[in-house]
This record gives structure tokens, C-alpha cells and sequence, in this order.
């Protein structure tokens, strides 16, 4: 029977090496926090219920940053080292049996597989522990792994408590563990804050189990990278580089093509089908959904849209929180900015602007237009320089375009509104009252032509 994990985050520390007012594992890279980024990774192992997250420094906001239902969360109010932020969650994590893992809020590069790999290491063996290490051309700054006799982790050293021959060592601790929970709640007690930082360390663990009678294993990782702390604004950048090129490999080998992907913005939980063409400089944020054989159009952003097949977005197109069905063309320079729905093969050209629209099947407004809070039937045709005035300085309106109307160009429809079924207003027309199916409406002044005022009007200068 499969071993239960119950995983541990520390994501208590502010991180005053990055110079900003905000916890560290609020900064983004990928497009989400670093903190929700390890918590799906341990979701692809272990269920919600089973991850607990320590919170300190600003709780209430990383609490926030965590999206995903039924995440617990431990405080821990002082912060005083590693081993103290696992003990004082001693009380929801002590009696949850299996095993326990440690990360860190704030390395979001871990794999599921290599941790998937560790908690199989310690399955596999009869070790208290089984803690993930690497072989650094520079191991500055981490501690050291100190091996016995049979090759099992005798001790780890810290960097400022190792003598010249330890720090010759260039194996280095990970800081990722994977405990016995049973034989951790037994003997973490005994951990000391005889160290000149007074604080309780988990790497102390290491000794005391050796000490215990116990052996202590270690996973080599090939890449130190993966495990790669943030600790600054330059190891942020390098974290959200290699996670975008991470997946941007990804979605081309899924079957789409990126053009100049070094250009390309794809956050990770984007998901783009087979043929579908990414063109330069585009962003896909959030949890973009696009269908296969799309186009998404040079500099285009698209953020937490739903693309389905055969979808073309123009280039310098901005499409965020909305959904697009199969074969709608929008843009180029188009702009869908919020909730908005628009049926199959419909329309957008350039200059278009729609918020809160449900556009219709095959429904058209191909220049110049703003469309707000608006039902427009299918078929109906808007023209250039139409506005829906939805807003009265107090409230919003809705306008509602039937099926098959035509709305001619620069007409300005004040909300609320509505234009019935086959009807037809004339270019240039106000209108705010009801327009009937199937009919005409002209809201405009009757045009009056005086000859030749222009001319005695030069004359009288």
C-alpha cells in the first residue's frame, strides 16, 4: 500500500534580500506566485488536505496567494530557524502518520518527478530520512554533506560552521527532505540553537538520527538549478526564465509552433491544442485555454481567455477573462476586456472594443467600435463608429441587438436599449428608444442644404 505524504511549505520568512515590502514567496515568476507553484507540484503527489503551508511574515497575503482549496496553513509567529517552523505545527501534522516533506515557498523549479523520486528513495530503503543533494561547482553558501563510512549522510555542515576541509566538499544539501513522520516527531526535541544564528535547523536532523541509530539517505539531482532558492531579484529573473523556457519546450513538443519563442510570454498553466500557431511577441497569461489549429496574432495578449478550434487572433489584440468559439476572427488592434462570450465564426475587427458582450453566431463589427454590456444577436451587423453609451454616470445599461439587424455606421445607441430582430438603424443615428423588428429607425436631424450661404459668407469677409 502507497505510504501517505503530508507536505510541509516554509513560507514564513519576509526575504530582505529582495528588497521589497512584500513576503518573498508573494513575487511571481511564470506567471504565479512562488508560493502556489510549490503547492502544485505537491498536489501532483498528495491531496490538499495533506499540504500545510507555514505562514509568518505578512499571513494573511500569503494565505491569499494560495488559490487552491482546502491548503492548511500553520503560523508561525517568531520565526526562528527551519526546524522551528516544522515543530510548531506539531499539533494538525504530528498524528498524520507516513511520511513528511519539507520544501520551501520559495523554489519553485522542483520537478514532481524528482520529488515523486525522493519519496520512492525513502520507500525503498530503511533510512529515518532521505534528504535531496547535488554535486556544485560552487557550493557557497550551503551546507555540506558529510558521508560515513558506507556512504549514508553522517552530518550536515553549515557553510559558517565548516572547517576548510568540509567546505572543500562540493556535495551540497538541497534543504528538500523526506522524514519517517513517526521517528521526525520522535526526536525533533532534540534539535539545539547552539549555532550562531541561536536557531533551530532541520539539517541538524542528520546527526541526531545518526546518533539515534539510524541511517540518514541522500538523492543526487543532476541539476543544482532545479532546487534553486530566491533570493534576490536576479535569481528571481533566472527562476522565471528558465520556468518559461521550461514551458515553452512544453508546448512545441505538444504539437504547437512558437515563432522567435524568445520573444514569447506562455505563463505555466496555459494550455495550447495541436497546430495552433503562437506568432512573435505574444503573451498568454494565466489559464489561458486555446484550441488546436488557432493563430495568435504578433504582440497579442491574451489573459485567462478560452480559445476553442480555429480561432485568429489579429495582431496587438488584447483579449482577457473572456471566451471565443470555434472560428471567430478578432483583431488586428482589438480589445476584449472583460467577461465577454462571442458565439462561432463571429467577427472583431480592428479598433473594437467589447466588455460584457455576448456576441452572437457570426455576428460582424469589423471597425471603430465600442460595445459594452451588450447582447447582440446572431448574424447582426455593426458598423464603423458605433458606441453603446452604457453608462450614465450612475449605473450601467444594457443594449440588445437582435438577430440579423444591421446597425449602421456612427450610430450612437443609449442604454438601455433594444433593437429587435431584422431591424435596420440608419448611419448616424441617436437612438434611445425601442427599435421594433423589422423595421427602420432614423434618429438624426433632418438635413437642410442653404446654396450659396458659403459664398456670401467669403464675400462678407
Amino acid at each position: 500500500m502507497q505510504i501517505p505524504v503530508t507536505v510541509v511549505i516554509l513560507a514564513a520568512g519576509l526575504g530582505t534580500r529582495m528588497k521589497s515590502r512584500k513576503a518573498k514567496v508573494l513575487h511571481r515568476a511564470g506567471g504565479k506566485s512562488l508560493v502556489q507553484h510549490v503547492v502544485d507540484t505537491a498536489l501532483t503527489f498528495t491531496p490538499a488536505e495533506r499540504i500545510f503551508v507555514v505562514v509568518g511574515h505578512q499571513a494573511d497575503e500569503v494565505r491569499r496567494a494560495v488559490t487552491t482549496p482546502g491548503i492548511g496553513f500553520i503560523e508561525q509567529q517568531e520565526q526562528r530557524g527551519t526546524g522551528h517552523a516544522v515543530m510548531v505545527g506539531r499539533e494538525p501534522l504530528a498524528g498524520l502518520g507516513g511520511y513528511l516533506m519539507v520544501l520551501y515557498g520559495d523554489c519553485p523549479l522542483l520537478r514532481p518527478e524528482t520529488l515523486q523520486r525522493l519519496i520512492a528513495a525513502q520507500a525503498d530503503g530503511s533510512s529515518a530520512a532521505t534528504l535531496l543533494t547535488a554535486d556544485m561547482a560552487d557550493p557557497t553558501g550551503y551546507g555540506r554533506v558529510i558521508r560515513d563510512a558506507r556512504g549514508g549522510v553522517a552530518a550536515i555542515v553549515e557553510q559558517k560552521a565548516a572547517t576548510a576541509e568540509q567546505l572543500a566538499i562540493r556535495e551540497a544539501n538541497m534543504g528538500i527532505y523526506c522524514f519517517r513522520a513517526d521517528l521526525f516527531w520522535k526526536h525533533v526535541g532534540e534539535l539545539r540553537t547552539d549555532n550562531p544564528a541561536n536557531e533551530f535547523y532541520l539539517t541538524d536532523m542528520a546527526a541526531i538520527f545518526n546518533r539515534a541509530g539510524f541511517s540518514v539517505e541522500a538523492l543526487r539531482i543532476d541539476d543544482a538549478r532545479e532546487a534553486l532558492g530566491i533570493n534576490n531579484r536576479l535569481e528571481l529573473a533566472e527562476v522565471d526564465r528558465l520556468m518559461r523556457d521550461r514551458k515553452l519546450r512544453a508546448v512545441m513538443l505538444g504539437g504547437a509552433t512558437v515563432e522567435k519563442p524568445e520573444t514569447v510570454t506562455i505563463d505555466a498553466d496555459v494550455e495550447i491544442g495541436m497546430d495552433t500557431v503562437i506568432e512573435p511577441f505574444a503573451q498568454i497569461l494565466g489559464r489561458t485555454r486555446i484550441g488546436e489549429n488557432c493563430r495568435i496574432g504578433a504582440a497579442s495578449i491574451l489573459s485567462d481567455c478560452e480559445l476553442a478550434d480555429d480561432v485568429e487572433i489579429g495582431p496587438f489584440t488584447l483579449v482577457t477573462s473572456s471566451r471565443l468559439e470555434r472560428g471567430v476572427q478578432a483583431g488586428p488592434f482589438a480589445r476584449l476586456r472583460m467577461d465577454n462570450h462571442v458565439e462561432a465564426g463571429a467577427h472583431i475587427g480592428n479598433f473594437v472594443e467589447l466588455k460584457k458582450t455576448h456576441m452572437g453566431a457570426g455576428a460582424k463589427a469589423n471597425h471603430l467600435a465600442y460595445l459594452g454590456d451588450s447582447h447582440i444577436g446572431a448574424r447582426s451587423n455593426i458598423g464603423a463608429g458605433t458606441i453603446f453609451c452604457n453608462y450614465d454616470g450612475v449605473r450601467k445599461s444594457r443594449t440588445t441587438i437582435g438577430e440579423g439587424a444591421f446597425v449602421g455606421s456612427n450610430s450612437t445607441l443609449v442604454a438601455p436599449v433594444e433593437v429587435g430582430d431584422g431591424a435596420y438603424v440608419a448611419a448616424a443615428s441617436v437612438i434611445t428608444k425601442p427599435v421594433p423588428s423589422d423595421s427602420l429607425a432614423v434618429g438624426r436631424a433632418h438635413q437642410i442644404v442653404k446654396e450659396g450661404w458659403a459664398k456670401k459668407r467669403r464675400e462678407r469677409k
